[in-house]
């Protein structure tokens, strides 16, 4: 791979890393606002749309994860 597509991938990379921080920042506000709730509200249905968004949020921190390494093993 030449230098100039490897800058790329490197900007990619940079704006991956910077879309991961703002979810990951969102999936903490939620969970916060998850473990604030009262027991009641937690076990019932809202708290149930809450425990998924926040485990839906932490898998696409992982893909992005998976993304960023592919991308570095590419660039290598």
């Amino acid at each position: 791979m030449n230098n100039a597509r490897r800058k790329r991938i490197e900007e990619i990379n940079e704006r991956i890393e910077s879309l991961k921080a703002d979810i990951e920042g969102i999936r903490d506000e939620e969970q916060d606002a998850l473990d604030n709730l009262l027991e009641s509200v937690r076990d019932g249905e809202r708290g149930q749309k809450m425990t998924d968004a926040v485990d839906n949020m932490e898998s696409a921190v992982d893909s992005l994860d998976e993304a960023l390494s592919a991308l570095e093993e590419a660039a290598s």
